[in-house]
């Protein structure tokens, strides 16, 4: 009878010996256990068998044929040490038996007994050293796991005693420590720095512990402090039990799953992130199997259609939701993936949208077809708006006005965002004002016609245009600022368009107003103030061009004026007469088609009309149909010039025609303009030039200045040809004038010091100054030196004689011009002036050419209290002209000299002051003044024997 479950029903057996005990134990094992089972007789048939085959078990005899069965022992421990061998003997010794477990056998059985072969013990002794051989190996196998297991560089483990003390701790463990983790061999685990840390730890681990003393299993996982960041270990207790169920030790195994927890954590989040994703975003997720049948709905499908997903998934297929033939199934099963195919659905509430749905080949649970549902409705919308712009911006390139811009833009609102009323209002800078341009019908039924309004941020678009600011109002029945409060319109945007006005767009509908809306709106208003911009640049331009024509023909004009003033000038610097100046003027000024007529003039000696004295141009009668007379107002601009002084001008001689009887005659001969300027000199007039133009406003600016400054010119001609003749004529008017006005330098000197000052002459240094000598009596020289050198217009005072006290000459350096270069520059001279403390003499003569009445004038306008004492007329002769053609002859610095001399008493014999004295009082030296006078002795001595040889020769 077999036994069941017996080590050797599984076993290779190798039997060696002589068949007299071989072979009964071969049909013994065959027939009690199910084992494969060979036989050999000598040693090398047995180790060739063993190297060549699977052998489990040997059993082999003391004695073989070639050899000893212990020498066969030996030689298979040297190749096979863990094969169990058996060793049967039919004379056995206790010698025998020691020699046999010396060389290593498994078992030693004796093969025979008193009842014959042993054959049933050697069976059970065979099985029972296989089975030791097979638990040996097991053993052996399950420490190599354990080392294997222990020493994982993953891994940390620790051994411990049943009563929890630490025995071991491999090389990971000891990493998990900072300290030597020989020195906490023997300490309780739980007390272990790598937990003792936490209270809550420390009791876990130490319950554990306890746990697997009982011979139970367990896990944990606590948290370990450390350095950076706290770690997470996973911790697996297991006993290790004796073959009579002791726990003999404890093995804990500690794995850092720090990682594996923080992938966790980042996982549930990154889920509940997609979920909280997919639940808010606005693109919708759908899928369905092959027949169209929902498998998932998003739970945000109600931001585009407005079901819930379970109203969705009650509807059917998809094809109710996103139409039928969506797509190609063939073409989705080329590409994978079919793009943006744009649809039109119906949501909930029935509003259309526009979608782009991208679908894909998914194998998901049971879903094969996967739907990503964009609501681009908002996008259609703003690229159909922004293609009406684009055509209204095309329009704006075409537009020449504001008028046409504002009216193209209320035009265009409607096409381009779902709001009829609106309204463009345009800043007015004169009024100040904001003025409607151009609104809708819309605006006209829901709010009634817009009035202007003043630009004082006061009313809503005056606000919105002050401050720069756009205003929306979702109801602007809440503003403050809102006038017409019976208005229709609720939801109202203000747009300011720059500097040119506002822009204003309406609902009847409280908060019409979306982002796409208000953006669209802010867009068209920007483009309407960009097509502003450029009318106003283009507008500028124009005026600019104008501008540039208008100053390229003034600039013309003004060459041309130029050209003929040129002219004038050098006509008139050769003139010798007076008539041929003032004719040479008229001519030149009406020689181009810029001045039709000119003509000159001057007041008749009873000072009541202005009489002509040269014309040229198209005179046509008119200056003998006139009798100018000389008022401020309602005659010839010649008579109010004359009157007034001043440069009168006309610009349109058109205008007032009744009150003017002038204009009539002026008029009917296509004189449209006149400027007439007076002809002064130095304060004297010599007549007034009067020039008339066939167009309007015809005398610019510039033009008068011009003309202004060549009347100037004229007139300073005119007193040149006047000196001119002065020197010329023989015949002389002398005027006695009696002055009482302090200004006279001599008259407040006199005055000032109680004496009489008498000028004896002058010399001029510069424009601005001179020098003149005055005698001095009835007073000290030196006292009234003193007072002279206090007056501000006196520079420098010199004492040139002093003979006595009571009288002696002085130079006086003027500040200022002096009354004789004033009367040279009208032709006059200034012969005399004596003043004392009763009041001042002045004596002029008056060439016959020049106007006493101009010199009067002069007198009149320069000092007050005047009074014509007595005129006669003289003949000059020869020797006053010789005296005079002598003195134009000599420098200003000889006559200094010659005249300081003089009066110095240098001439006298003997002499009151040597050369060296004169020339330390003018501040030069000796050989210079020496060399002064000899130069006016030749020039007199020239002058005196020349005209006596020309005189007798002609004898």
């Amino acid at each position: 009878m077999r036994d069941a479950g017996s080590p050797l029903d599984t076993a290779q057996v190798l039997v060696v010996g002589s068949t007299t005990w071989s072979e009964p134990f071969s049909e013994a094992l065959t027939a009690s256990t199910e084992a494969t089972i060979r036989t050999v007789e000598t040693t090398s048939e047995a180790l060739d068998t063993v190297r060549q085959r699977s052998v489990d078990c040997l059993v082999t005899g003391a004695s073989l044929d070639d050899e000893s069965g212990i020498g066969l022992v030996r030689q298979l421990r040297e190749s096979a040490p863990a094969l169990p061998v058996v060793l049967g003997t039919t004379d056995g010794s206790e010698a025998l038996a020691s020699e046999a477990i010396e060389a290593g056998v498994s078992d030693y059985v004796p093969l025979t007994g008193t009842d014959g072969l042993r054959i049933d013990e050697l069976i059970e002794r065979t099985g029972k050293a296989l089975q030791s051989a097979r638990q040996a190996i097991t053993q052996r196998e399950r420490a190599r796991q354990f080392d294997a297991v222990f020493h994982d560089t993953q891994t940390a483990a620790w051994v411990l005693d049943p009563d929890g003390s630490l025995t071991r701790v491999n090389q990971t463990g000891r990493a998990m420590l900072d300290a030597d983790a020989d020195t906490v061999i023997g300490d309780l685990f739980w007390t272990l720095p790598w937990w003792s840390q936490s209270d809550a730890t420390e009791r876990d681990i130490r319950n554990l512990v306890a746990a697997a003393r009982d011979g139970q299993f367990g896990n944990a996982v606590v948290h370990r402090p450390a350095t950076a960041t706290d770690r997470v270990i996973e911790l697996s207790v297991r006993p290790v039990e004796n073959d009579f169920g002791e726990v003999t030790s404890i093995v804990i195994e500690g794995i850092d799953i720090t990682e594996q927890v923080t992938l966790d954590r980042d996982l549930r989040q990154s889920e509940e992130l997609h979920r909280v994703t997919l639940s808010n975003m606005t693109d919708t997720v759908l899928m369905t199997n092959e027949a169209g049948d929902y498998t998932y709905v998003c739970p945000n499908v109600h931001f585009i259609f407005g079901y819930t997903d379970e109203e969705i998934r009650q509807q059917g297929t998809i094809d109710t939701l996103l139409g039928e033939d969506l797509f190609d199934r063939a073409e989705l099963a080329e590409k994978g993936v079919l793009k943006n195919i744009e649809c039109t659905v119906t949501d909930k509430a029935g509003h259309e949208h526009t979608l782009l749905v991208n679908v894909r080949e998914v194998s998901i649970q049971d879903g094969t077809l996967l739907y990503s549902c964009r609501d681009i409705t908002k996008r259609k919308r703003r690229e159909e708006a922004l293609t009406t712009l684009q055509e209204t911006a095309r329009k704006f390139l075409y537009t020449e006005t504001n008028q046409e811009i504002a009216q193209h833009i209320v035009d265009d609102v409607l096409s381009v965002f779902d709001v009829s009323a609106s309204a463009i209002y345009l800043h007015d800078a004169e009024t100040n004002e904001l003025r409607p341009v151009a609104q809708s019908q819309a605006m006209t039924e829901h709010h009634g016609p817009l009035p202007a309004v003043r630009t004082n941020a006061d009313t809503l678009p005056s606000h919105s245009f002050v401050k720069d600011e756009t205003l929306v109002f979702d109801d602007v029945h809440t503003s403050d600022r809102l006038e017409n409060r019976a208005t229709d319109l609720r939801s109202v945007m203000f747009i300011p368009l720059g500097n040119h006005g506002v822009f204003v767009a309406g609902s009847t509908a409280v908060g019409a107003f979306d982002d796409v809306t208000q953006e669209l709106t802010d867009l068209l208003a920007a483009t309407a103030e960009a097509a502003l911009d450029r009318v106003a640049r283009e507008s500028q331009l124009r005026k600019q061009d104008r501008e540039l024509q208008r100053q390229n023909e003034q600039l013309t004009a003004l060459n041309q004026i130029n050209n003929t003033i040129r002219e004038i000038d050098q006509t008139i610097v050769s003139a010798e007469t007076k008539e041929e100046i003032t004719h040479t003027v008229c001519e030149r000024l009406t020689d181009t088609d810029r001045f039709k007529f000119a003509w000159i003039g001057s007041v008749n000696p009873g000072g009541t009309t202005v009489e002509p004295r040269a014309w040229a141009g198209t005179e046509q009668g008119y200056l003998d149909s006139q009798s100018i007379a000389v008022a401020a107002s309602e005659t010839d601009p010649a008579g109010q010039t004359a009157a007034t002084g001043d440069v009168t001008m006309i610009s349109n001689v058109a205008a007032d025609l009744r009150n003017a009887p002038w204009r009539s005659d002026a008029l009917t001969r296509d004189f449209l303009s006149v400027l007439s300027i007076p002809l002064v000199y130095n304060d004297l007039r010599h007549g007034i030039l009067t020039i008339y133009a066939d167009t309007k406003d015809a005398f610019d600016e510039t033009t008068r200045t011009v003309l202004h400054e060549l009347g100037e010119t004229i007139a300073s001609a005119l007193s040149g040809i006047e000196r001119k003749h002065a020197l010329l004529t023989t015949s002389v008017a002398r005027v006695e004038f009696v002055i009482d006005d302090e200004r006279f330098l001599l008259s407040r000197l006199a005055q000032s010091t109680g004496c009489t000052i008498a000028y004896e002459g002058g010399i001029q240094h510069a424009p601005a100054g001179n020098s003149v000598f005055v005698t001095v009596e009835d007073a000290d020289v030196q006292a009234v030196a003193a007072a002279a050198a206090d007056m501000t217009t006196i520079d420098d005072v010199t004492q040139i004689s002093d003979d006595d006290t009571d009288s002696g000459v002085l130079r006086l350096e003027l500040s200022q011009p002096f009354l004789a270069l004033e009367l040279a520059d009208h032709g006059a001279i200034f012969r005399e002036a004596t003043a004392d403390p009763e009041g001042t003499t002045l004596v002029v003569d008056v060439p016959q050419s020049v106007d006493v009445r101009n010199i009067a004038q002069l007198v009149d306008s320069t000092f007050s209290g005047v009074k014509l004492k007595r005129k006669q007329t003289l003949e000059r002769g020869i020797e006053q002209d010789r005296s005079s053609e002598f003195l134009t002859d000599l420098t200003e610095r000889q006559l200094e000299v010659i005249q300081t001399a003089y009066y110095s008493g240098y001439f006298e014999s003997p002499r009151t002051n040597s050369g060296e004295d004169i020339a330390s009082m003018l501040a030069i030296s000796p050989p210079a003044f020496y060399q002064h006078v000899r130069t006016v002795q030749r020039k007199l001595f020239t002058a005196l024997l020349e005209e006596r040889s020309v005189s007798g020769r002609e004898s």
